[in-house]
């Protein structure tokens, strides 16, 4: 039972959309670990990464070993399923997100496609997965996923700033959009920037059901500049979101998204795949013409974009939600439990990635094993092993897995 459960060492990154020091999140989380370098005030931190994705792996912390290498010696721990399916892997990747700024104006290939350019750039493409993800707030969360409906956007575009970029008899279909959404973002940087003015000095009871676009327009330009081609796609063709602790959306592969202000947890396919057109400086942009031909049209509102949490059968006492999307890489276990409060995990048949973000307390596992729970510690779970939790004062743990 000891192997099966491990505490471990987790990568940090720092691009420059994170938040600065000691106000984000991750970084918090991150610097919790026993042994951590501690923060840095003058940097940016954005990502905490959680699993064996290459590029940002985790590590046994007793040991050093490289969370990946321990699974090859050791496939049992994984489960049948998932190591018929995947072979002595983790088939998701866990983050911890903090944000200040938008992330890229951006979408994940499908699988199709992923294998294609992988086969063309493995260096900028490497891995053949899709990366359909899940985001959880853990504070107040802004974002853009997916398209407004049709007939808002045909409506938007009746907007005389707007009439340069779509024919005035055309009926607005997902082609139509497509098209729309390319000229947008093939726009000279004058012509941005002359439509965004075009459309701050309109009122904002002419934008219909969007009257927020003009001051949206306003902080989008703050931050990139009031040339960016993803200030004016974001704003008029997505769905622009809020969401309180707790709330969730689902992104498809291949649904266009921009995460734009707070702290989160992210579950994803294993994969880093992104294709990405805003947001972001003119030469780390991807070409619009991938971009346009990798589009979907999923969701097309944004009820459609959120996903629901429910009571989890995993949750022995009626204290773990669930997060469960359309997928089979993942779901993602969600446990709060006041002062006094106890739960129990019942065994879960594929390997999990396990933090606590909020609280202090302890788990057990069989054997009378016991281990201390303190915010920002990680923990991988292997297959069939049943967990309780207890807490004198508090205790919140996120618990992604596949089986």
């Amino acid at each position: 039972m000891a192997d099966a459960v491990v505490q471990l060492r987790c990568g940090v990154k720092n691009d420059p959309w994170g938040k600065k020091g000691k106000s984000s999140l991750a970084a918090q989380l991150w610097s919790k670990t026993p042994g951590s370098e501690g923060i840095d005030d003058s940097k940016t931190y954005s990502e905490m990464w959680m699993g064996t994705y290459p590029s940002n792996p985790s590590y046994l912390l007793s040991t050093g070993e490289h969370l990946g290498e321990y699974l090859k010696k050791k496939p049992q721990l994984v489960g049948k399923s998932v190591l018929d399916r995947w072979g002595a892997e983790i088939p998701f990747l866990p983050k911890i997100l903090s944000f200040s700024k938008a992330l890229p104006l951006q979408i994940h290939p499908d699988l199709d496609l992923a294998a294609k350019l992988h086969k063309e750039d493995p260096k900028k493409y490497g891995d053949t997965n899709h990366k359909p993800e899940i985001a959880i707030a853990l504070s107040n969360f802004e974002l853009f996923a997916g398209w407004k409906p049709l007939s808002d956007i045909q409506e938007l575009f009746k907007l005389k700033p707007l009439e340069r970029f779509v024919s005035s008899h055309t009926k607005f279909d997902d082609e139509t959009l497509r098209q729309v959404c390319k000229s947008l973002l093939n726009a000279d940087p004058k012509t941005v920037s002359a439509t965004i003015k075009e459309l701050q000095s309109i009122p904002e009871s002419q934008f219909g059901r969007d009257p927020y676009i003009p001051v949206l327009l306003e902080r989008l330009s703050k931050q990139f500049g009031d040339n960016d081609n993803g200030n004016l796609v974001a704003a008029l063709l997505m769905n622009y979101m809020t969401l309180g602790p707790g709330d969730s959306v689902f992104v498809p592969a291949d649904s266009i998204h921009a995460y734009f202000e707070g702290d989160i947890v992210e579950c994803m396919a294993r994969s880093d795949n992104v294709i990405n057109t805003g947001f972001c400086p003119a030469a780390e942009r991807d070409s619009v013409e991938l971009f346009g031909q990798a589009l979907t049209f999923v969701p097309h509102d944004a009820q459609s974009a959120l996903l629901p949490r429910r009571k989890s059968d995993k949750g022995m006492n009626g204290k773990t939600d669930v997060y469960a999307p359309p997928i089979s890489e993942f779901a993602v276990l969600c446990t709060c439990l006041g002062a006094g409060e106890k739960e129990t995990h019942k065994a879960i048949l594929g390997p999990s990635l396990m933090i606590v973000t909020k609280g202090c307390g302890s788990m057990m596992m069989p054997g009378d094993q016991t281990v201390e729970l303190k915010e920002g510690f990680v923990f991988f779970v292997g297959q069939g092993v049943a967990l309780d939790f207890t807490t004198d004062k508090g205790l919140a743990v996120y618990r992604a897995y596949a089986e």
